[in-house]
């Protein structure tokens, strides 16, 4: 039996693509492994099993592949920044990385997918390609660079053996309340300050476009595929508001603010939520992160002919339709 094992299997961009293996039969059974329960899920489907799965631990689990078909999911991840002591990046990631290999070898599954990040290209202004060399600099980024290559020790060792690894942009799309969202619903109230006038580039990737480029991948027969996933052409921040307001028809001005004010202003609140006992997502940290370009080129899909269906307008249309309740 064809089987998708995904760790971190109740996470956001699992639900999207095992709908989407639902949708094309691509597997006869799929498992999700987590430490929690899948959320997005309202009633699991019948080819759907959920199995309690803590992947910094060795993987025993009373489970039998028995298809050289069958694909390993790597989703399992500490990534907030920040959110999390810094040890706690290296404990989910690596510790991730080794034991699911272990699993692989111990059940004969040939295929892993893991889904790394942007983080070990580390800051820079430059466009950064999967040729671009990595500079992490966050536990986050240094663990997941590491990850990447914890995985193609795996795979050297068989020459029947396939990885691919997407480092995906920042992704959004229904039911997210990431950096995307965020800005949509500041852009509404009013209150979305433009860092420095907005003239930087911040990739991002629909969460549909991204489970597009997971199936187009499986389907190259190439044993290691490093790509990176963001919509091509991706707008400027500037750019990118003005696509936002004008798609919801939102009329209220958007100022640009110096990112040391928007630094000054973030350390000020949280500091008197602390005081009153409350958290606040506004952080220092957030606020220098989002006014740093993230200049990604996903050159592998374009040299490929993958097909962008989603550009920034045609991502919102879309997301308007399938979940109007999002924006009420």
């Amino acid at each position: 039996m064809k089987t998708a094992f995904i760790f971190g299997g109740s996470g956001y961009i699992a639900y999207f693509l095992v709908n989407r293996f639902i949708e094309t039969n691509r597997f006869a059974k799929v498992i999700l492994l987590d430490i929690k329960e899948p959320k997005y899920f309202k009633k699991l489907p019948k080819s759907v099993e959920f199995v309690f799965c803590d992947v910094r631990n060795q993987i025993n689990l009373d489970i039998i592949n028995d298809s050289e078909e069958s694909w390993i999911f790597n989703f399992a991840a500490i990534h907030r920044e920040p959110g999390h002591e810094r040890k706690e990046y290296f404990d989910t990631n690596l510790n991730g990385a080794e034991n699911i290999n272990e699993f692989a070898e111990n059940n004969k599954i040939n295929n892993i997918f893991f889904t790394s990040s942007i983080a070990p290209y580390g800051k820079s202004k430059e466009e950064c390609n999967e040729n671009s060399l990595i500079y992490a600099e966050t536990p986050y980024g240094i663990s997941k660079g590491l990850a990447e290559k914890i995985h193609q020790i795996w795979l050297a060792k068989n020459n029947s053996r396939r990885l691919i690894i997407v480092r995906p942009s920042v992704i959004y799309g229904p039911h997210d309340p990431g950096n995307i969202y965020r800005t949509i619903k500041a852009l509404k109230k009013g209150s979305f300050m433009l860092p420095d006038g907005g003239n930087i580039i911040k990739a991002y990737g629909y969460v549909y476009g991204l489970v597009d480029s997971i199936l187009f991948t499986m389907e190259k027969n190439q044993s290691l595929i490093l790509y990176n996933y963001a919509e091509n052409p991706i707008l400027n921040l500037k750019d990118l508001t003005t696509a936002i307001k004008e798609e919801f028809e939102y009329k209220k001005p958007t100022f640009s603010v110096p990112v040391s004010f928007l630094v000054f202003i973030s350390g000020v609140l949280q500091i008197g939520f602390k005081l009153i006992g409350k958290k606040s997502d506004i952080h220092p940290v957030r606020v220098r992160k989002a006014a740093f370009p993230t200049n990604i080129k996903p050159n592998y899909l374009i040299e490929n002919g993958f097909d962008f269906k989603y550009g920034l307008r045609e991502s919102l249309k879309h997301w308007k339709t399938i979940a109007p309740e999002d924006f009420k």
